[in-house]
């Protein structure tokens, strides 16, 4: 355990920390729940090793507003340093806000994953390095503990030690899910994938088939036995409104009450044919977009196969 407190001990590690290529970073607040919450640590990992908890240094820094503005000009504000939170939003509150630079968020690493290839219940820390890194039942029953009482128990001392831990493990295990669902795609095998996504449809064409037929029997049995709710499950009613008005009418109202409609409608292609030659008299704002789509193709027939 690396509890530090003297200031000057500090500022001589945050001087070090000015090296490094990557940090693993998380903080506690005092008062977090209140309209005046207080930075009150710094966890930061610098390297790992087999004995990952002895690289975390806990800085105090209650009492210290001079060692966060230290912390954040000479860290948080130099781009040659990545910090690496979870959550990083929350972090970030304190420590350089919107000035942050180099800031890698591993809640925002697992968002952008696939959900086959990390399908969680949810991307807490806690959640993914349990799930991810095989750590058994993480312990956040400090997180809500009273971060501004002087001195620190052991246990939260013990639990603000091991965060950085999990945020590296997991931060390594992003990396390679993110290689996995983002490969050079000059180098895939198109034969691989192909087969596998016709399987994929095959199989999506299934369940989805058979998700909307039992869509549809339970809200038909729900509203024929008048239940409004299961364990798991709740019907209601929604309502759409919708509301149209002549385009006649509505020029005429608005060339009355000198309201401007200065804003492009969409030409659809009914109403392009309708308006006919007319279309070469407006000054027409064309949009053009494209996209890719993959298309099934029919099997060949046996007549086609022989030639």
């Amino acid at each position: 355990m690396q509890y530090f407190v003297e200031p000057d001990y500090i500022f001589s590690l945050i001087d070090e920390y000015t090296q490094a290529k990557t940090l693993w970073i998380d903080t506690e607040v005092a008062d977090f729940k209140s309209c005046n919450p207080k930075l009150s640590l710094i966890q930061v990992l610098n390297s790992y090793s087999d004995k990952p908890k002895e690289n975390v240094a806990v800085l105090d820094v209650l009492e210290h507003p001079e060692i966060i503005d230290i912390f954040v000009r000479k860290i948080m504000l130099n781009p040659a340093i990545e910090k690496v939170f979870h959550n990083a939003k929350y972090d970030l509150k304190f420590l350089g806000k919107t000035k942050a630079k180099n800031v890698t968020c591993t809640l925002e690493m697992a968002k952008d994953i696939p959900y086959y290839l990390l399908p969680l219940p949810n991307l807490s820390l806690k959640t993914l390095a349990e799930s991810l890194c095989n750590v058994v039942a993480v312990d956040k029953s400090q997180q809500a503990s009273d971060w501004g009482k002087r001195p620190l128990t052991a246990t939260q001392l013990s639990y603000a030690n091991l965060d950085p831990v999990y945020l590296y493990m997991v931060h390594q295990k992003l990396l390679q899910l993110k290689l996995l669902s983002n490969p050079n795609p000059n180098n895939e095998n198109i034969a691989l994938l192909a087969e596998r996504y016709l399987k994929l449809k095959q199989q999506l064409q299934i369940i989805e088939s058979e998700c909307n037929h039992f869509d549809f029997r339970l809200k038909a049995a729900m509203q024929a036995q008048n239940v409004s709710e299961t364990n798991s499950l709740k019907i209601s009613s929604v309502e759409r409104h919708t509301f149209k008005v002549e385009f006649n009418q509505l020029a005429e109202v608005a060339n009355t009450n000198r309201i401007k409609l200065d804003f492009p409608i969409t030409l659809t292609q009914k109403l392009q044919k309708e308006l006919g030659e007319i279309l070469e008299q407006l000054n027409l704002q064309e949009e053009v977009s494209s996209s890719w789509r993959l298309t099934v193709k029919p099997p060949e027939s046996e007549e086609d196969e022989e030639f």
